[in-house]
């Protein structure tokens, strides 16, 4: 097993429809419902959130490791992220995750869709979700490929 650089912990008690999650440290503490669309009270948040905050904020540094590495600027990169919930086949639920790169320091299309492209192959997130969940990349407008 590689070595373990980090590990995070949290505890939830209530789940999605009344919850409250609580990381180790107390730096994120949150109240949990479901979303508005959902029937919820539109307060809170929600695990899709968290996901897509998760997501994106993970994306954005593989996509800066990998530009220093490439001696690239893209210290101003902004990551739009949508996770949506869908219904599945086994009356359960899947996920779907859209990410939205842009990088306004980057004025090449198709080096902005390589270092994207990129980034997807070291992010701790693409790696997991990979031939599990569909994700979509934009970067800059252009679409994406794996």
């Amino acid at each position: 097993m590689a070595k373990i650089l980090y590990t995070a912990q949290a505890r939830v008690t209530g789940g999605r429809l009344d919850g409250h999650g609580v990381t180790s440290d107390g730096n994120l503490d949150v109240h949990l419902t479901p979303p508005a669309e959902l029937g919820g009270p539109a307060e809170g948040t929600n695990p899709e959130q968290l996901f897509a905050v998760g997501y994106a904020s993970c994306f954005e540094s593989a996509l800066t490791t990998v530009a220093r590495r490439q001696k690239i600027e893209a210290g101003d990169a902004i990551i739009d992220a949508r996770v949506s919930l869908l219904p599945n086949e086994s009356r359960g639920f899947d996920l779907a995750v859209e990410l939205d790169v842009e990088l306004p320091s980057i004025d090449d299309a198709a080096a902005a869709v390589e270092l994207v492209e990129t980034a997807h192959r070291v992010c701790p997130y693409s790696n997991a979700t990979r031939g599990n969940i569909p994700v979509t990349l934009t970067a800059n407008g252009q679409p994406v490929g794996e």
